[in-house]
């Protein structure tokens, strides 16, 4: 796909009542990329979010809610239309911004999401944010190291993932790039390879957690919103 042309000024491209909105964003913007199933959104997507948004100066950070993760099984995938509206439901900030917009960009694997989001949008200055369980699988994604080259990626703690994450081929084979983690507000304004590994947050909440109490039930409103126990270690 040809690149975008710069425009001066950046909205929310035309979309049918059933399609989701590309957030209204402004050139210059750092926004934060946060992606998953969402299934469901809970209070520690929330807390890493705003971690994101404080220590790497984020004007916004997007929940990229994935139309189906094409590393697990999707048979019981609640539909986007649902999880998004949960996921609005839990995010309470402006900032934070759930969004079904793979759907529109008619992409399945986070390289081409980043790799589309960067052609459309020359103006704005994007980070990957994932936990550091993530991180510990990373180099099992689709072309992961092109991930690395489009993009800053933001590594948050996860209790339990630290030293799988850091032990793990792709931490390895990106260690090179790896900025302190008191530079962390700069890491949006450089150009990739870059990663820093952020430490603070300590919530033991996941979806996997959540489905596996609460099947086949809904999730329980103390962890989606936050009654669950939690901490943000400063």
């Amino acid at each position: 796909m040809p690149a975008s042309p710069p425009v001066a000024a950046i909205g929310p491209l035309p979309a049918s009542a059933d399609e989701p909105r590309f957030p209204a964003v402004t050139p210059g913007f750092r926004i934060g990329l946060y992606g998953g199933s969402f299934n469901p959104a809970h209070e520690a997507h929330r807390q890493v979010s705003l971690l994101a948004l404080r220590r790497l100066g984020l004007d916004q950070v997007w929940w990229l809610a994935s139309p189906g993760n094409p590393l697990k099984d999707n048979s019981a995938l609640p539909s986007l239309r649902e999880r998004l509206a949960l996921a609005g439901a839990v995010s309470r900030h402006p900032a934070l911004l759930p969004t079904g917009i793979e759907v529109r960009l008619g992409t399945r694997y986070t390289r081409d999401t980043v790799a589309a989001l960067v052609r459309r949008y020359p103006q704005v200055r994007f980070v990957w944010v994932m936990g550091a369980d993530n991180l510990a699988g990373f180099h099992r994604w689709q072309r992961w190291r092109d991930i690395a080259g489009l993009v800053p990626i933001a590594v948050v703690d996860r209790p339990g993932a630290t030293f799988p994450a850091m032990a793990a081929r792709a931490a390895h084979a990106l260690a090179r790039w790896r900025i302190p983690e008191r530079d962390a507000s700069t890491l949006a304004d450089r150009r990739p390879p870059a990663w820093v590994f952020l430490h603070g947050l300590k919530s033991p909440l996941s979806s996997t957690l959540i489905r596996a109490t609460t099947h086949p039930g809904p999730a329980p409103r103390a962890a989606l919103h936050g009654k669950a126990p939690l901490t943000v270690e400063k």
